[in-house]
């Protein structure tokens, strides 16, 4: 017997997927890519496009960030350290050399969730000066997709841990 529809929990989430890009690795042009006109279920992905890749390669304030094996393994540990004091469940992390992906059950809004995780990342990397720049080394925004199911959240978890390119060395 289904409980009343107001004392069901479909409004809580189960968790997050929550991915976030080094500055100026992904940019407008490459095949795939998504704008603020293609961003919504269903709409097709941008065609490759070199003239605007180019245009959006110079627009760039500072080079792309490609994270190595040191920044890469700092991250990770900025990101544990931050579910760890805020009591936040971190079920999958992936640190690639241009992305982060986690999946995490949190007391906050997604937003929130990214904007400490870019925050403590870059924290870490300063102190470990292995990031020096004024500027933030993350791309503006990220994604934050809801998981409302377990199924979605086991699907979220596999893809994070199995369904990236091969396996970064430590």
């Amino acid at each position: 017997m289904q409980p009343h529809r107001e004392f069901r929990d479909e409004h809580t989430p189960v968790g997050y997927l929550i991915t976030f890009r080094s500055y100026g690795t992904w940019l407008h042009g490459r095949s795939g890519s998504v704008d603020r006109f293609h961003h919504t279920h269903s709409t097709p992905k941008l065609p490759a496009n070199q003239a605007r890749w180019r245009y959006n390669r110079r627009a760039l304030k500072q080079p792309p960030v490609k994270l190595r094996v040191r920044e890469r393994a700092l991250i990770e540990e900025a990101i544990r350290e931050t579910c760890d004091i805020r009591k936040w469940s971190l079920w999958a992390i992936n640190v690639r050399t241009n992305h982060i992906h986690t999946v995490v059950t949190a007391d906050r809004k997604p937003e929130k969730v990214l904007t400490a995780f870019k925050a403590n990342a870059t924290r870490k990397l300063r102190e470990a000066r292995s990031w020096d720049s004024k500027r933030s080394p993350w791309a503006y925004g990220g994604s934050k997709r809801y998981l409302w199911t377990e199924e979605q959240m086991g699907g979220a978890i596999a893809y994070v841990l199995y369904d990236q390119d091969e396996p970064l060395d430590k």
